[in-house]
């Protein structure tokens, strides 16, 4: 095998989530109706914080708390209480993505494996506990503990440095998110490969190494190389 050591993304990777049935079961908890309208005005500021926090601009604390700041209001909430309960609905509600399971346990005692995530430390230890995940990796990244996010260079240097750093040819990066996980991976001088989700359009001016639409093709890619 060409890749002896294989990194992750998390979040829409290897799990699968849906953000708005978390937060309206959060809101219904509190006998507050959540709609596909309240989600979408949820989302436009979410996305912008989040582009935001990958720009350094602000930090994981100041996110967390932000975005909810105006449905905190609605019930009556501290928002870092509302995004604690949030994030641990979210890890309640995620499963892994089709293909996952199987493509770690083939990978088990083939390929070293590890994650780098942009997702929040809370959420993303409580997800792999509750998919059941945590055994197939040796090494977890998270941007909110390390202080920088993908793409910077930074963690991804973080992570060789945990792997022993190994031969740049011998790793491969996979992740959804061409702005983070492939961009900070060619930026590292590794391999990439894009999965890419219905809806997504790839981009012109951006290249992964390779470009999946499953993750049972990535098998194909590891073990043929």
């Amino acid at each position: 095998m060409k890749y002896e050591f294989i990194l992750f993304d998390a979040d829409e990777t290897l799990f699968s989530f849906d953000n708005y049935a978390g937060i309206k079961r959060l809101m219904q908890n509190y006998g507050v109706d959540f709609s596909k309208d309240d989600y979408g005005v949820y989302q436009t500021y979410n996305k912008a914080l989040w582009v935001q926090y990958q720009n350094q601009e602000i930090d994981a604390e100041y996110l967390q708390v932000e975005r909810f700041r105006t449905l905190a209001a609605k019930i009556n909430r501290a928002a870092q209480d509302v995004n604690d309960e949030f994030l641990d609905t979210m890890a309640e509600i995620c499963e892994p993505l089709p293909g996952a399971i199987e493509l770690l346990d083939k990978l088990k005692g083939k390929a070293r494996l590890g994650i780098i995530t942009n997702g929040l430390s809370r959420m993303q230890h409580k997800r792999i506990e509750h998919t059941g995940l945590e055994g197939h990796f040796e090494w977890l990244v998270i941007s909110e503990e390390f202080g920088l996010a993908k793409p910077h260079i930074a963690i991804f240097e973080h992570a060789f440095e945990l792997m022993g750093n190994p031969d740049k040819s011998k790793i491969l990066m996979v992740g959804d998110t061409i702005a983070s996980d492939i961009v900070g991976g060619n930026n590292a001088g590794i391999d990439t490969c894009w999965l890419q989700h219905p809806g997504i359009a790839k981009p012109e001016d951006i290249q992964a190494t390779y470009h999946i639409k499953h993750l049972h093709e990535l098998q194909h890619i590891i073990f043929e190389n």
